[in-house]
């Protein structure tokens, strides 16, 4: 074995020239503040003496709570980064009227890329996906997941995806065939490199993850229901839960074929995808698209629960409409897998073909208007309370119909045909996911922080950015709707047509105020991080709230409830609160068994990370390192029976009747009054 040999069997393709300095200057500033931002972190922890203190509370917790923590924190790291490619790519195209701009086409391409990529697998994912984590199983008086360590698992897996994609930003480059990964530009002779192997081990360990994920939610709203929580006795959150679970179930497989078998066209030389030797694109296409479609409603179905969640109790009555809710979350679901062809209405398949789909994709408005109609109708007469949640969602169902009349135009292949691959479609799934479900997440963040940490966010930078990230959604989308029917083709990186400017401009400045929205964000957090004792609401109810989530403590213990409740009614915890019995001590208490701590399922992330990168970079005594350990972390816990441990009725008691006591104790205020700062935590209706 020569020098040669012995470098490629240890290092693969990976070079001194592939880390920093980069090719540009912003590049290179990019993969800094990804170096510093870790060794900040790890400084921190290290100053602080929290690495002990991280390990046994936080990364080594099977708590569905902890776990959806984590993953919200994941998304919101996500989120930055996405936030400021997209500014970037707004400052090119403003900039590069007749000039060059900012970034070479390269740079533009990975960044499209990368935004979309992040967006959809690394933001909008894993903040749903923490959200139902944490508020479901409460909301069904569950004591945890049916599952916790695959629920570990999976978070773990979607870091470990996320964690790569990050280190592309410092080693490498990542892809540049945008976030569908269409062959076969993707295929080796058209996109040598690492960079499309990145996207295509990034994006199937986040599938894997959030699979189990979709398997854990779907098991534990059928198994761990609390005694009379019937189906129809479910809140409107668990009932999207339940749906978006059945489409990660049905939906993300395909994907994570597709990527397999690209990942095979690309390695071994096989022909699934490629233009000769029998391959066939359209494959592709059919496999992405049949989990893309779904992966919409995947996405938005959890933001519908929680819009119905805030209106209804920032507007102080029972959901106009439950059942009707209901079976339009189903139909949504179902119709979801019919359209998936609309993709591709220029690809040539016959007329009635696309009649066919165009007419099913159409029919989705029909259920999507029962919602909107359902949630006006609870606003309604209702005693509206205009806090930065609720005026989340009223930018929303501005935001969202317009949205929605687009997609209908969409939907008639003629017009798609005219507007294809335009600026028109970006202007119109940007309306749909933004203020569906980006504005959805944030306003699930806001209504249930107090939970989740005992303090309420400060409101006023709340309602700071509110303002700027509506008045930026408008600036930044609308003028592209514009620039579409004017005829600019998306992942456009230089323009030669002047008259676009004004727009590209309006746009460029709209991008500057989510930037904005996002710093107000990150402000409020540490506002109300540094004033928690006044904004602390112990008792667990700040928002007079309807469903069982609200019926313990903030923060709730671990086993979430000292005894399981029976559910009599579809809004539980208002029917206990009218019957006087909210804060009633159970007349005994048992024994509770909970799962122990283990670090296996941080381990196999870690292993999955290792495996990912080394396929990455050809490392082949690493991938399959990396492949048997993470193979190994699953047979090690398959030997151990000692994963539970029990938390005596004594304690449980002790912990109980304090907070029972403190919360019979505690003034109520009235909810017009929840902002105040006598709210501990006991909002109720006046009077």
């Amino acid at each position: 074995m020569n020098t040669h040999d012995l470098t490629y069997w240890l290092f693969g393709n990976l070079r001194w020239s592939d880390f920093p300095p980069k090719s540009d200057l912003i590049a290179t500033g990019a993969a800094s503040l990804v170096i510093l931002g870790a060794l900040g972190v790890v400084v921190l922890l290290t100053v602080t003496r929290r690495w002990r203190w991280l390990w046994s509370e936080w990364l080594t917790s099977l708590d569905h709570k902890k776990i959806g923590i984590m993953y919200i924190v994941i998304a919101f790291v996500m989120l930055a980064r996405a936030v400021v490619e997209a500014a970037l790519m707004r400052t090119q195209q403003a900039v590069a009227i007749n000039a060059p701009g900012v970034v070479s086409p390269e740079h533009f391409a990975q960044l499209f890329t990368t935004h979309g990529s992040v967006m959809i697998f690394f933001m909008a994912m894993p903040f749903l996906s923490g959200i139902i984590n944490y508020v479901m199983p409460l909301q069904i008086g569950a004591r945890d997941l049916t599952f916790p360590f695959m629920n570990a698992v999976g978070l773990w897996l979607t870091g470990a995806g996320a964690a790569l994609v990050m280190v592309s930003l410092v080693i490498g480059k990542f892809s540049i065939g945008g976030w569908s990964g269409y062959p076969p530009f993707t295929e080796l002779p058209f996109s040598p490199g690492e960079g499309v192997d990145y996207w295509i081990w990034a994006v199937t360990l986040s599938s894997l993850g959030t699979t189990l994920t979709g398997i854990n939610f779907a098991v534990t709203l059928y198994k761990e229901r609390a005694p009379g929580m019937r189906l129809f006795r479910l809140p409107l959150f668990a009932w999207t839960s339940l749906c978006t679970a059945i489409l990660m179930i049905f939906a993300m497989p395909p994907l994570t074929v597709a990527t397999a078998l690209l990942a095979l066209d690309r390695y071994a030389g096989f022909h699934f995808f490629t233009n000769d030797l029998g391959g066939n694109m359209m494959n592709y296409a059919n496999l992405f698209w049949l989990f893309g479609h779904p992966e919409v409603y995947i996405l938005i179905l959890p933001a519908f629960g929680i819009w119905s969640e805030v209106i209804s109790t920032f507007s102080g009555k029972r959901l106009y409409g439950y059942k009707s809710m209901v079976f339009a979350v189903m139909c949504i679901a179902v119709l979801s897998f019919t359209v998936w062809l609309h993709h591709f209405f220029t690809m040539g398949q016959s007329a009635n073909v696309n009649a066919v789909f165009g007419i099913a994709t159409m029919l989705i408005g029909i259920p999507t208007g029962v919602k909107v109609y359902d949630w006006l109708l609870t606003m309604y007469g209702g005693r509206l309370r205009l806090t930065a949640p609720m005026l989340f969602a009223v930018t929303f169902l501005f935001c969202f119909v317009l949205g929605g009349l687009s997609g209908i135009i969409l939907a008639n292949p003629p017009v798609d045909f005219s507007v294809h691959n335009s600026l028109f479609l970006v202007a119109h799934f940007h309306n749909m996911l933004i203020p569906g479900t980006l504005f959805g997440m944030i306003a699930g963040y806001m209504f249930w922080f107090p939970k989740a940490f005992g303090f309420r966010l400060e409101e006023t930078w709340g309602r700071i950015a509110w303002g700027c990230w509506s008045a930026g959604f408008l600036l930044a989308f609308l003028p592209l709707y514009m620039l579409g029917l004017f005829g600019m083709m998306r992942r456009t990186a230089e323009t030669f047509r002047a008259e676009y400017a004004p727009w590209l401009w309006t746009a460029w400045g709209g991008a500057g105020l989510i930037v904005c929205g996002l710093g107000a964000l990150i402000v409020q957090l540490i506002v109300s991080i540094r004033r928690r004792e006044a904004l602390a609401v112990p008792v667990g109810d700040p928002w007079d709230g309807h469903s069982l989530e609200w019926w313990t403590s903030s923060p709730p213990p671990e086993y979430n409830f000292a005894v399981l409740p029976k559910i009599e009614e579809t809004e539980a915890f208002t029917a206990m609160k009218r019957r006087g019995r909210a804060y009633e001590s159970p007349e005994d208490y048992a024994d509770i068994t909970m799962p122990k701590h283990t670090g296996l399922p941080v381990m196999i992330g870690a292993a999955g990370f290792v495996c990912a990168f080394a396929l990455t970079w050809h490392i082949w005594w690493a991938a399959a390192l990396g492949l048997l350990a993470m193979w190994g972390g699953v047979v090690a816990r398959s030997f151990r029976s000692d994963f539970e441990h029990v938390i005596p009725a004594a304690q449980i008691e002790r912990e109980n009747e304090a907070w029972l006591a403190r919360a019979r104790a505690t003034t109520p205020v009235d909810r017009f009054a929840e902002l105040d700062p006598a709210n501990r935590g006991k909002a109720v209706e006046r009077q």
